[in-house]
């Protein structure tokens, strides 16, 4: 499979290469080049599959012209090794649970199915890297564990000091090994141009960078494989619509989301749903894209002010705002409206939503009330509720237990070192000296 990239100033390479870089050189995301399309038939066929089984045929689909199928398989399915359940709400409105995984998020499906894969390629030259990682919550826990103990992977995860909550910063800030994490006093908006900056710095060539955010690409088509798995759960026969409410911060969910689609999934919309930082939104309403600083809010793994995967997801819609419309119903959820909904689905059904999974399912019910003819409705959650306990217990009055073998995250030490500032000089010479 060759990938190019949204700048269209670098020449196309192999996903082994795109993902060892990352970035490519023209600083632009790679996509590929061209998909394969299922059928029908193609999907009903993963119909009778777990979700291990599922992912490892997609992946195999993807990716055997470039590694021997056993491999494929074997590292899809390993990756894949947690349930992904779509569990029925409402009448017509579904819940994609993407939080049954080591760190309870979404993350953790795209981080270890790269971490796999990018240890695979570097184990066959011998090689070694050092991955950058900037997150707003979840993705540096995904990171940290996905890469935890790898030998021949360096990690360093950037994370904005106070905007993270105490239990993701115990998730990935108290691994140790090769997980290094930097608090960096600023927005998630300041790690993210940081480790943008490092991609491109020459000086740093020594350290081979690579990012395990939704900027890399082996991180993002994995993604696109539980959208299958919950089609397939709320279907009868391939063909019937479904509309898919994704929360939306750096776009990562929402591109997979679209990749999928592509690759042949019968989607009838995607809904973007937003908290308070809706550069989506708003380019959907006025067809101007406005970068601004990110601004704090319940669902904080979504507070991004200028998401990474914007240019793919205008690429994808071939550069015309038009299209994603039609493809795309960019709603915004307050902070009133998402405790509202964190209150009134448990009252109504029992079922716990997150701030995050509370946006989209809010999102999903205002999108829902203009259809004429009623369509299945997943929400995508994102994040166990447990992880956001202080806002559960403000809603409902207790907070929800955590899993099994998370229980002791509050006595385990912080070993995050804290940059001075947001300017790039002090994190180039940190890099230089511990990575």
């Amino acid at each position: 499979m060759l990938l190019e990239s949204t700048c269209h100033r670098s020449p196309p390479v192999t996903f082994r290469e795109a993902l060892i870089r990352g970035l490519a050189p023209d600083r632009g995301l790679y996509l590929p080049a061209r998909l394969p399309h299922l059928d029908a038939g193609d999907i009903d066929r993963l119909r009778s599959m777990s979700l291990p089984d599922l992912a490892a045929s997609l992946a195999a689909r993807l990716l055997d012209d470039e590694f021997p199928s056993e491999a494929v398989r074997r590292l899809a399915a390993d990756a894949f090794s947690f349930p992904a359940p779509t569990v029925t709400v409402e009448d017509g409105h579904s819940v994609l649970e993407l939080f049954h995984g080591p760190t309870l998020a979404f993350k953790d499906f795209g981080a270890r199915f790269l971490a796999r894969f990018f240890s695979h390629v570097l184990s066959e030259r011998g090689d070694t890297a050092t991955i950058l990682v900037a997150t707003s919550g979840d993705t540096g826990s995904a990171v940290a564990h996905g890469f935890h103990g790898v030998s021949n992977v360096s990690v360093v995860l950037l994370y904005p000091k106070g905007r993270v909550s105490r239990f993701q910063e115990a998730q990935m800030a108290t691994l140790a090994g090769n997980v290094r994490a930097v608090r960096v006093p600023g927005t998630f908006d300041d790690c993210q141009r940081l480790v943008k900056t490092a991609f491109v710095d020459q000086s740093l060539a020594g350290l081979r960078l690579s990012s395990a955010n939704s900027i890399n690409i082996g991180r993002l088509l994995p993604q696109s494989f539980y959208y299958f798995a919950s089609y397939l759960a709320v279907t009868r026969t391939t063909g019937d619509p479904v509309v898919f409410s994704v929360p939306s911060g750096n776009l990562g969910n929402l591109t997979a989301g679209v990749l999928a689609e592509r690759l042949g999934l019968p989607v009838q919309r995607f809904v973007a749903a937003s908290n308070r930082n809706d550069v989506l939104p708003e380019f959907l309403a006025t067809g101007r894209y406005r970068a601004r600083p990110a601004v704090p809010t319940l669902s904080n793994a979504m507070d991004v002010g200028d998401p990474s995967n914007f240019p793919r997801l205008l690429a994808l819609h071939d550069g015309s705002a038009d299209e994603m419309r039609k493809n795309l119903a960019g709603i915004v959820i307050d902070e009133q409206l998402t405790r509202r909904t964190i209150r009134e689905v448990h009252a109504r059904t029992g079922y716990l939503l997150d701030p995050h999974g509370a946006v989209g399912y809010a999102a999903a019910c205002e999108f829902a009330r203009a259809l004429r003819v009623p369509v299945p409705l997943v929400t995508l959650a994102t994040a166990h509720p447990a992880k956001f306990g202080d806002v559960i217990a403000e809603e409902l009055g207790f907070s929800p237990p955590l899993p099994a073998g998370h229980e002791d995250w509050s006595e385990r030490p912080i070993l995050a070192r804290e940059l001075a500032d947001t300017e790039y000089a002090g994190f180039r010479a940190y890099l230089l000296s511990e990575a």
